[in-house]
């Protein structure tokens, strides 16, 4: 379909209008839609600023819209927008504005929250503006990128940088680990099956050696349960990459996909999971603050130690992760709002577009009473009622 700029409550608003005869039209109906040509040659025409590409439940298209990172004078992008666009690697082009992007993928939007912050992912009951002015380094054509879709929506929609916070602190091995801001690697002198035991005695244990076995139980895709390996192994290696990579590489979860090259960078799929994961990871294990023989050797005196020490870090847990959870509400209402307010100017339109049609019904009525034709006698009062009952439906008393 088509939209025009116009200005509503003092800010430009695009609204969707139908190519051909300029009416209201609406993402949920397709009657108010129109063929690409169509749509393109009524924009030429100077009856319209632009087109735009209905998402529906029939095609596989999914669009990824990213507002305010593009500086329109420089061409600048800032990074989260670029490396969502890189990884993406499918057409993308430049917003109306000129500060923002389009990306247009195959794939399948995950469940979840749809938008966060300044990034909307959309396959239904949307349109996206199409401008045409592409991005050069990006490829002319839409290509299917569900995994990389369900890491973004992951990384930048669904989660938070608490999560990964959260995922770190509830490892329980309070007394042999040290927290960072920054991935750095520490000098885990164990060899490799001295280390395994140890994470599958830790009190996460069984969720380590579910993810080890190749269980993907819990988890939305096996991609996910490879970041959660990964962000496991990022923490009992110290962050070392090499390791992470050669010991992922021993567990269950080891598919031909781990070697692919999924992004632009030529970087493998294996890669860039151990990468963030690492990244996320604020907490790594260290042999080398492992208590002396001088503390309590009575297990009783242990137990009740270990417990007061790990009630902070599980308090401070909870704490994060309700927070997390009040955010993600917060941001849920506001969707929510902004969806009534769409909903709301819509129906305003349409209502503003019946009376428009009732009222030069009126006049065509009004007309035919004023004729004196014979053959059209009897008629208005059957067409005044029908008016009479129209104008009460759009609940018009003038």
């Amino acid at each position: 379909m088509c939209w025009r700029e116009e200005s509503r409550d003092g800010k430009p608003t695009k609204i969707p209008v139908t190519p051909g005869s300029g009416e209201f039209a609406s993402s949920t109906d397709p009657t108010t839609w129109a063929s690409a040509e169509t749509a393109l040659e009524y924009a030429d025409s100077r009856e319209a600023d632009g087109i735009g590409f209905v998402f529906t439940d029939d095609d596989p298209i999914v669009g990824v819209d990213l507002d305010d990172c593009r500086d329109p004078e420089t061409g600048d992008v800032d990074d989260r927008a670029r490396d969502i666009i890189e990884r993406l690697d499918s057409y993308t082009e430049i917003s109306p504005s000129g500060t923002g992007f389009h990306v247009l993928i195959e794939g399948k939007l995950p469940d979840g929250r749809n938008r966060r912050g300044s990034i909307e992912l959309y396959d239904t009951a949307r349109f996206f503006t199409v401008t045409g002015d592409s991005l050069e380094e990006t490829p002319n054509h839409v290509s299917r990128r569900q995994d990389a879709l369900e890491a973004i929506h992951r990384e930048y929609v669904q989660n938070t940088d608490t999560d990964a916070k959260s995922e770190s602190e509830n490892r329980g091995t309070t007394n042999e680990q040290i927290s960072t801001n920054t991935a750095v690697e520490i000098d885990v002198d164990l060899e490799d099956e001295e280390l395994l035991e140890k994470a599958r005695n830790a009190s996460n244990g069984e969720k380590f050696e579910r993810l080890w076995r190749g269980s993907t139980a819990g988890y939305e895709s096996q991609s996910e349960a490879d970041m959660a390996l990964c962000c496991l192994l990022s923490f009992w290696t110290g962050g070392d990459h090499t390791r992470v990579d050669r010991l992922f590489r021993q567990s269950g979860l080891l598919r031909e996909k781990w070697d692919d090259v999924h992004y632009g960078d030529g970087s493998t799929y294996g890669e860039k999971t151990i990468e963030r994961a690492v990244a996320n990871t604020s907490e790594f294990y260290d042999p080398d603050a492992r208590e002396d023989s001088s503390e309590p050797s009575s297990k009783e005196s242990e137990s009740s130690t270990a417990e007061n020490r790990d009630e902070p870090a599980q308090n401070h847990a909870y704490l994060v992760e309700k927070n997390r959870l009040l955010s993600d509400r917060v941001d849920d209402l506001e969707a929510t709002l902004e969806e009534r307010d769409d909903r709301i100017a819509e129906l305003e339109a349409t209502n503003e577009r019946l009376r428009e049609q009732l009222s030069d019904y009126q006049e065509e009525l009004e007309r035919r009473e004023d004729s004196s034709d014979p053959e059209m006698d009897g008629t208005p009062d059957q067409d005044d009622s029908i008016w009479t009952r129209a104008r009460r439906f759009v609940g018009d008393d003038n």
